[in-house]
């Protein structure tokens, strides 16, 4: 299986200055724990990294401390995360059948997800993890009035990874540049073109690091994770 780690994260909901992926939690850069999570998953062949020219040396920097034992590319990304997304599934090896697209931010998935969702798309499916919606959830107009409560049953939160057959992604890319689409995740394209997409059910650890609420969640995960075992 071939992953593609976006990793052209905006630091601006989080206060800082420049990639939120290159900030520091639990002594190391985000991106640094979501490349271990990749590089231990031993059904994850190849990893490609999608960011921006400006954080391209201090992306090497923590890639060459992983010390991969399996090749981890490079890849440009594009103004949008569609058109970054399109990039790397250019930059797939030749003969890639299946591909996981995972968000840099997302650095405390687990092995057992990431697994998962491969054995999923290897049997020939589109998946998302995604977790049960917990509060109830109010649509709202610009004034500010509610309009609706859809029933909680029905709703997820998306979530990465998400993983497709490669041409079938690749065609669903292609669609949505000639109709002009801007679509905010992969699954999005599959269901304007009617093709069904899986929803694989995560743990609630597999947060998005978007708050600085979120670094001290992410912090505390990692510790309980790194906490030595205790002998009986």
């Amino acid at each position: 299986m071939h992953l593609l780690i976006a990793a052209a994260g905006s630091g601006r909901r989080m206060g800082a200055t420049g990639n939120k992926l290159l900030l520091p939690v639990a002594g190391r850069p985000v991106l640094a724990w979501t490349l271990d999570a990749a590089l231990a998953c031993e059904a994850i062949v190849w990893i490609g990294i999608v960011g921006q020219p400006i954080d391209e040396t201090a992306i090497a920097t923590l890639v060459a401390a992983a010390s991969a034992t399996k090749p981890v590319v490079w890849i440009v990304g594009g103004d949008t995360r569609q058109e970054s997304v399109s990039r790397g599934l250019a930059a797939l090896p030749k003969g890639a059948a299946g591909v996981l697209i995972h968000d840099g931010a997302r650095c405390l998935v687990e092995g057992e997800l990431l697994q998962r969702c491969v054995a999923a798309v290897q049997g020939g499916l589109a998946v998302i993890a995604a977790t049960p919606v917990t509060d109830t959830i109010k649509r709202v107009d610009p004034t500010g009035t509610i309009t609706a409560t859809p029933a909680r049953s029905e709703l997820w939160a998306a979530q990465t990874p998400q993983g497709f057959p490669v041409e079938q992604l690749r065609a669903a890319h292609a669609t949505a540049v000639e109709q002009g689409w801007d679509v905010t995740d992969d699954a999005a394209l599959f269901e304007r073109l009617g093709l069904p997409v899986q929803v694989l059910e995560a743990p609630p650890s597999n947060i998005k690091l978007t708050t600085p609420f979120d670094l001290t969640i992410a912090e505390a995960v990692l510790a309980q994770r790194l906490k030595p075992v205790q002998p009986d």
